[in-house]
């Protein structure tokens, strides 16, 4: 049998630890599908005394991940940190520098700085791998980058954060509001620590910006993509998109358009019978569109202990095999910058007013969508009292610019009271 592979692991949290049980307790398994032992020679993170429940004591240990990415025992560096810049990035650079493999899951990371990443790791012949960074124990990645490689892709699509999905979703069989949901779901640990990563679209986002720069072949451009949270989305909107037969889902969507890049994650509302409609809880879907393939649909935990570690483990099983891609999926240097595009294809959408209950309020709404260019295609007054009065209208399709046109206009008569919600129909 060959020389095993050596790892250096830097970061023993949830995911870290479930690398080390893995490569622990399936070490044969391991072994004979690669062709080559798998083993850790070193380790790293913040503490060193705390008990995580594994054993780490046959491993060396670094204070600094710097130091551990640059040891001559290790062959690929394993990097389970976090964080946009700081250590993570600095010891994926010197990883690459000292001439190791990198595997990933940092999705920050690589949204912000992969495309340099990718330029020194190609010019330096190793490979980064980040199949845990996107969709947790999905194997969207790997699905772009080598089963779809013969498609031209036309849409990447999904629910990809389910912390989000999980609040959603809470809230229509609870009949919960937001904030008791957040709270709850606070408690039982499934927010980060700085929750608008979660709800405020950002983590999906990243991982949409990724999947965006393998389908289409572009650099990354996180600041590129629309984001939305979901905080202003209410239970009755909830309530009412179930009454319509849709969902309100967190959903990214990217496609190249004649005007360029569209990048957007936002809430939406998608039919209740589809796919993405069905999906409960934690769990993720990403939908790929491929022009000889169809619609390919992907569906498993989003996060977790064993999801990711599983997904960690897929890459570093690549790596041993001798399995050597670029970063995304084509050489860095020839990906293009592409323009970035707005939404371009009109859709339906859901729109929440509230209006003074008065006579001819609602003419005069009626009056500025038509002005807009808009017609309406359902409306409904749910019960009510006092002066205040809800309106819920869906509309036909629309395009972006005709609806932001609306958006600013009807806010600025008198029977319209605070910002409408606007939630686009999206077609799966």
């Amino acid at each position: 049998m060959s020389d095993p592979l050596r790892l250096g692991i830097a970061g023993l949290g949830t995911v870290g630890c479930g690398v080390v049980k893995i490569i622990q307790q399936k070490a044969n398994l391991l072994a004979a599908r690669a062709g080559r032992p798998v083993v850790i020679t070193a380790v790293s993170a913040r503490t060193r005394d705390k008990d995580r429940g594994v054993d780490l004591s046959a491993y060396a240990w670094e204070d600094d991940p710097v130091v551990l990415a640059a040891r001559d025992d290790v062959d690929v560096f394993v990097e389970l940190m976090g964080g946009s810049d700081g250590p993570a990035k600095a010891a994926t650079e010197a990883a690459i520098t000292a001439g190791k493999d990198v595997v990933t899951a940092n999705k920050a990371m690589l949204a912000v700085n992969g495309q340099a990443l990718a330029e020194l790791a190609e010019a330096a012949d190793r490979v980064i791998r980040f199949e845990a960074a996107v969709a947790g124990g999905i194997p969207v990645v790997k699905a772009l980058t080598e089963g779809l490689a013969g498609n031209q892709i036309s849409r990447v699509m999904g629910v990809m954060n389910g912390t989000c999905n999980y609040i959603l979703t809470r809230m229509q069989s609870a009949g919960l509001s937001y904030d008791e949901v957040f709270e709850e779901a606070n408690k039982l640990g499934y927010l980060e620590a700085d929750p608008n990563l979660d709800v405020g679209g950002i983590d999906a986002g990243h991982k949409l910006a990724l999947l965006s720069a393998i389908a289409f072949g572009t650099a990354v451009d996180f600041d590129g993509v629309t984001l939305e949270g979901i905080g202003q989305v209410t239970i009755e909107d909830i309530e009412q998109a179930a009454d319509m037969g849709f969902r309100i889902k967190l959903l990214g969507v990217a496609r190249m358009t004649g005007r360029g890049l569209e990048q957007r994650m936002t809430p939406c509302l998608v039919p209740a019978d589809s796919p993405l409609g069905q999906l409960e809880g934690g769990t993720n879907m990403v939908v790929l569109e491929g022009d000889a393939v169809g619609q390919i649909v992907l569906r498993g935990a989003g996060a977790g202990e064993g999801p990711t570690a599983s997904a960690v483990l897929s890459d570093v099983m690549d790596i041993a095999r001798g399995i050597r891609l670029p970063t995304f999926g084509q050489p860095a240097a020839g990906l293009e910058h592409a323009a970035r595009a707005a939404v371009a294809v009109s859709a339906p959408y859901y729109l929440r007013l509230n209006l003074t209950d008065k006579p001819g309020a609602l003419a005069k709404v009626a009056s500025v969508l038509g002005d807009c260019g808009i017609s309406i295609d359902r409306m409904r007054q749910p019960e009510h009292g006092g002066s205040e009065a809800p309106v819920l209208i869906v509309t036909h399709k629309v395009s972006a610019p005709s609806l932001a046109d609306a958006l600013e206009a009807l806010p600025q008569t008198d029977v319209v009271l605070g910002q409408p919600v606007a939630l686009r129909i999206e077609n799966i």
